[in-house]
């Protein structure tokens, strides 16, 4: 899977693990224009905006899985953007769709599954899926909330586009404060 520039510019948000983080709230993956759902964590729990909302406490959940993930390694990364590069010297680039993801809230009462967009602009780094996973994971077991994220985004607010060593880097900072 290719990965996808952000929909926004930078000091509107900033992608970090799979999520999209922003003044207007975090997202896992890219927000996307409605009708198109989309997945906003809040400090009470998880909710699904779209055609078909849904809204969850953190402890009515038994897990909230993200499938689907667009993980490469650097090599490939750079490979993919290269053959961009290429292919749009050549004018044979046309833009691809942004990559879906599957998320997968589990609850006692049941999975609800939606697809969103991956904010990533070519695909995530292993680790960077890794520890997104161990983020979510924290949130679902009641010992963080992404309160963490949004307190971040208003300290830092990033003007560019972070690199995968950076996303992995406030990753680690906000497990740190799980």
């Amino acid at each position: 899977m290719d990965e996808i520039r952000p929909f926004h510019p930078a000091e509107d948000g900033a992608t970090v693990g799979l999520f999209w983080v922003s003044a207007d709230g975090i997202y896992v993956g890219a927000p996307a224009t409605a009708p198109a759902p989309n997945v906003v964590l809040t400090a009470e729990g998880p909710q699904v905006t779209g055609p078909h909302p849904r809204r969850w406490t953190w402890a009515d959940l038994v897990g909230l899985e993200i499938t689907e993930v667009p993980a490469r390694s650097a090599p490939q990364r750079w490979a993919t953007h290269a053959a961009s590069f290429v292919a749009a010297a050549l004018d044979a680039w046309a833009p691809s769709s942004p990559t879906e993801m599957t998320v997968s809230v589990v609850a006692s009462d049941g999975t609800y599954r939606t697809p969103v967009y991956s904010s990533a602009a070519v695909a995530y780094s292993p680790r960077e899926v890794a520890l997104s996973r161990r983020l979510i994971s924290h949130f679902t077991q009641g010992t963080a909330t992404p309160a963490v994220m949004a307190e971040w985004w208003e300290q830092t607010r990033p003007t560019k586009i972070l690199r995968s060593r950076e996303r992995e880097a406030v990753l680690e900072l906000w497990l740190a404060r799980a």
